[in-house]
């Protein structure tokens, strides 16, 4: 069974610019019914007792339709696109991206939640650049979302476009639903993992990776 590592130099996996892709890290907004969206802002604002053309609302229908073009720039877009570029590398030891940023809807009630996502895979032949599992996560992420659909969506999609040998996903993250209402338990923390191929089947593997992962993962959600 192959060695996992986690001393790797992501300069070493790192891909060229891909000319496809914009140069900024951050994706571009979807394209939203704007009109449509502010109307029915206003509507909230009607329904819950405000003025929307008092001063500090007149432009809140807008903001909102604008800030769901950000939010939810992932339903136009396919994550799995930037696992297309790879290379052909004989790294037979695990690749693993710690501590990747992410935001996201909750579907069940349009509220944020934040966190982190650790992803790995152990090559079989295929490499693809560090930045690319970043963008992998944040395409899955920027739409309605559950955290455990998340997290399935970014280990299978590594799985299926990579073929590894074993790939896994642990998310850490905090939910508004939960936080600033219903139960409102602040400090609470979910996290969910998928696991897959070596990771899952082998004992050891599993016990290996996802100690690398949680070593300084604990703190940073």
């Amino acid at each position: 069974m192959a060695s996992i590592r986690r001393d790797i130099d992501p300069h070493d996996l790192e891909d060229e610019d891909d000319a496809t892709e914009p140069k900024s890290a951050n994706m571009a907004p979807a394209k939203v019914d704007i009109p449509r969206i502010e109307h029915a802002v206003r509507e909230i604002l009607i329904a819950v007792g405000e003025d929307p053309d008092r001063e500090g609302l007149i432009k809140t229908p807008n903001r909102v339709a604008r800030a769901y073009g950000e939010l939810m720039a992932g339903l136009q877009d396919d994550p799995r696109r930037h696992l297309k570029t790879v290379f052909n590398e004989r790294y037979d030891e695990v690749v693993l991206l710690r501590d990747i940023e992410f935001h996201s809807l909750c579907e069940h009630h349009l509220l944020p939640f934040t966190g982190r996502a650790h992803v790995a895979y152990l090559p079989d032949g295929k490499v693809v650049g560090l930045s690319k599992l970043a963008r992998l996560v944040e395409g899955f992420a920027r739409r309605p979302q559950v955290q455990e659909r998340l997290t399935t969506q970014i280990a299978d999609a590594i799985m299926e476009e990579l073929s590894p040998i074993g790939s896994a996903c642990v998310i850490e993250a905090v939910h508004t639903c939960m936080t600033i209402r219903g139960a409102k338990k602040h400090g609470s923390t979910m996290v969910t993992s998928a696991l897959r191929g070596i990771f899952k089947e082998n004992s050891a593997s599993r016990s290996e990776i996802l100690s690398l992962m949680y070593s300084k993962a604990s703190s940073k959600v």
